[in-house]
Parts: structure tokens; C-alpha cells; sequence
């Protein structure tokens, strides 16, 4: 039997406000809240909230055989609560069906499994445990940035204790490999690989209301018939793309939610069945994935030059990356929240002379000047705490020993519980 695997990738970034030289040193709040609010907002109703309502319409009129997954960003779930609370409350429905999973990944939708091990590990941490007090359940599958993979970073992820991960279809990686089969990493091999299928996600979420489009118009019924047709041997598609693509990118007017809404009807036609990512590495076996010695990802290029392939991206990564050590001393919450929303993939984009997807400013060079004057204030702040006159070894022990003091704290105030517990019990 054929299965699809759907995932949706939910993201938007905290938009920076214009930013002028002058204002450094004299202005710590960098965030265009009116912007992002807006943006958000026109997301949800165009978008998501329509879309979650239809996804849990086809659950039920399936009798739970419809299934799906969603990434969201921790920066996502938090303009979720600000601005669209509504749109918490409506995952936490999905999420009580059992036919909806949740991924893991980087809670800043950040670089930071190329640039910083530590802070990946710690975002992933963080974005997991958001996910599990959300929504009640510890995610099992990890989904990056952008769908970056390499080994190396693969490697990590299952040392974090991941069953699977998420990797886009990569030609000049793949060759002449499917990737409608279950893969595993060839260096840690019980890590699971799943691999996004473009030409079937991109029909849907670029090419569905393409009236030159050879296939134009795209049924649910012959989007079927494309998988059911496949060999024997491909048992899973995986059909991946922004969420936006329902109601925003492909609008309702062209008929988008109708096509949603017909895929279980034809899928059952048809015979074939939804999957969830944490299904899949259970019930269906691995074979060996090539190499990917190099980062990979989902943008145009597939690799991860629209966020680092220019001068200008180069500069602005290397400067706030430089303070990482630096920064994990702090315990200033503002400072803290800064640098998770300065890490934001979108603003390194926005830079790209060929790839700035989503911009709000005139070229890619007065993208570059804002954000390094918001940095240049930003670095300001962490100087002011731990000057760069202190050398990053004395920081390292110094982070060691703070690390150490919060681990025997935690461990005297457990025992401290026990104790009082046992002493309530001996009365």
C-alpha cells in the first residue's frame, strides 16, 4: 500500500522595525510590532485557522485515517499567543484527535546547527519542551530550519535522542535514488530519514493555480492516481510545504480548501493511506541514504547560500555568532529573547541579491544595514555585561562553574522535596 506523509512548516519571523544608526545606544527594542502583527493576523485568517478547521473536518469524516504533521517555530507559537490565540487553542484540538504530530526543531528557525552545536542543542531543547506543554505530547521527530540537513548535523540530532529526520530531495545528492522510500543515516544508522518528494509538494504549493501548467487544473482524484501509480517498492511520499500555501499563496478563490478536502475521499479510492512521520519509521524499513557531506536545504538552490552565500550575510553571521559564549552567561530575560529573535533565518534572506523570499525592504544592502545597526546595539548590551576584555576561556570556566552551582542547586532542592515528603509520610 501506498502511504502520503503531509507536513506543513509554520513560520514567520518578528520583523524588525527601521532601525537608524542613531538609534543605538539609545534604543533596545528592535521589533516592528505592528508589522508582524499584521502579518500574522492576514496569515490566520486567510490561512491557518481555515485550513486547521478543514484538517479537522477530513479527521472526522475519516474516521482518524486522515493524518498530518506540523513544525512551528517557538517564535511562530509566541506570535501565536500574542496576537492569535485562537490559533493555539485550534492546534490543541488537532492535537487531541491522535491523527496529528508535532516536530521538533530550532525554536528560533535558526542557523545554528551549522554555526553554534551548543545553541542548536539548546533551541531544540526549548522548542521541545514548548511543544510538549502545548500540546501534551514530547516530539520523537526532527525537522530544521529550512530543511538543512548534513550527516554531521544528523548525527547530533540523534544523539539528542531522535528516532527520524526530515531531509529535502537533494538531485546531485540523491542521483538516481527515490525519495518515496524510509532512509537512514549512514553515519548513525538508527537515526531515520524521510525525504521531501519536490515535484509532488511544489504541484501543490506552487503550481496548483498555474493555468500554463501541463497538469492544469490539479484534482484530488488524479494527484492520487500519480501516487497509486507508482512501483511497488515506493511505499511513502512525503508531500512537505509551508501551511501558507493553503489560502495564501494558492487562495481559496482557486479552489485550494476543495482540493484539501477531497485527498482522503480519492486516497481510499484509490488505496492509499496517511501516514505521520513517527508511523513511518516504525512500520516501514530503512535502506542506507548517500552521503551528504555538506549542508543541505530546501531553498532554491538547495543548499544554504540564501542565508550565507553573500558578504554581507557572511559579516552579519560571523558578528552575532561571535557572542554566543558570552551571552549564555547572562540571566537578563530581554537580552536572552533578543538573541533568540536576532538568529531568525529570515533576516540573513532578506540579505540575498537572488533569493530574498519575503522581504519588506528595497534591496538586500538596506537589509543589511538595519539589522547591523540593531547588532551594533545588541553587542553594545552584551559588552556592557561581559566585556570582550575578559577572554573566552575565563568565560568558559566561568559558564562551567554556573552550570555546575545550577546542577547542585536543583539536586539539593530534590533532595530537600524528598526529604519533606518523607518526613509528611513518617506522621
Amino acid at each position: 500500500m501506498k502511504n502520503i506523509c503531509f507536513y506543513f512548516q509554520i513560520h514567520q519571523p518578528f520583523r524588525l522595525k527601521h532601525y537608524p544608526f542613531f538609534g543605538i545606544g539609545q534604543d533596545h527594542y528592535y521589533y516592528d510590532e505592528f508589522q508582524t502583527e499584521d502579518r500574522i493576523r492576514e496569515l490566520v485568517e486567510k490561512s491557518y485557522l481555515p485550513a486547521n478547521r478543514i484538517i479537522a473536518e477530513m479527521i472526522r469524516s475519516s474516521n482518524g485515517k486522515f493524518k498530518c504533521a506540523f513544525s512551528i517555530s517557538g517564535i511562530a507559537l509566541e506570535q501565536f499567543e500574542f496576537f492569535a490565540p485562537e490559533m493555539i487553542d485550534s492546534f490543541k484540538e488537532l492535537a487531541k484527535t491522535g491523527s496529528v504530530e508535532f516536530l521538533a526543531e530550532t525554536y528560533a528557525h535558526s542557523l545554528a546547527s551549522v554555526y553554534d552545536q551548543d545553541e542548536f542543542v539548546e533551541q531544540v531543547n526549548r522548542h521541545a519542551r514548548k511543544i510538549e506543554n502545548l500540546f501534551g505530547k514530547k516530539p520523537t521527530v526532527f525537522r530544521n530550519s529550512e530543511l538543512i540537513y548534513s550527516d554531521e548535523i544528523g548525527e547530533t540530532v540523534a544523539r539528542m535522542g531522535y528516532k527520524a529526520m526530515l531531509m529535502e530531495e537533494v538531485k546531485y545528492v540523491m542521483g538516481w535514488k527515490s525519495p518515496n522510500k524510509l532512509y537512514h543515516n549512514p553515519i548513525y544508522p538508527k537515526l531515520k530519514l524521510l525525504i521531501r518528494n519536490n515535484k509532488l509538494s511544489d504541484d501543490i504549493s506552487f503550481r496548483f493555480s498555474d493555468t500554463s501548467w501541463s497538469d492544469y487544473p490539479l484534482t484530488a482524484e488524479k494527484y492520487l492516481s500519480w501516487i497509486s501509480g507508482m512501483p511497488d517498492d515506493e511505499k511513502i511520499v512525503n508531500v512537505w510545504m509551508g501551511y501558507e500555501a493553503f489560502g495564501f499563496i494558492q487562495r481559496a478563490e482557486n479552489g485550494i480548501f476543495e482540493f484539501l478536502k477531497a485527498l482522503p475521499y480519492h486516497a481510499l479510492e484509490q488505496g492509499v493511506a496517511f501516514m505521520l512521520p513517527s508511523e513511518a519509521i516504525k512500520k516501514l524499513e530503512s535502506v542506507e541514504a548517500p552521503a551528504t557531506l555538506y549542508p543541505t536545504s530546501w531553498s532554491g538552490s538547495k543548499d544554504i547560500s540564501a542565508w550565507n552565500g553573500n558578504d554581507l550575510q557572511q559579516e552579519a553571521l560571523k558578528k552575532l555568532y561571535a557572542v554566543s559564549e558570552r551571552v549564555k552567561l547572562s540571566k537578563d530575560k530581554p537580552l536572552l529573547h533578543d538573541w533568540l529573535l536576532l538568529q531568525s533565518t529570515d533576516n540573513f534572506r532578506y540579505m540575498s541579491h537572488s533569493d530574498a523570499y519575503g522581504t519588506h525592504y528595497s534591496s538586500p544592502y538596506e537589509a543589511f544595514t538595519n539589522y547591523m545597526n540593531v547588532l551594533a546595539d545588541f553587542l553594545d548590551r552584551v559588552e556592557a555585561q561581559y566585556p570582550t576584555s575578559v577572554e573566552n576561556e575565563e568565560l568558559n570556566a566561568l559558564l562551567k562553574t554556573i552550570n555546575n552551582q545550577e546542577k547542585e542547586i536543583q539536586r539539593l532542592e530534590e533532595e530537600l522535596k524528598k526529604a519533606r515528603s518523607q518526613k509528611t509520610s513518617a506522621k
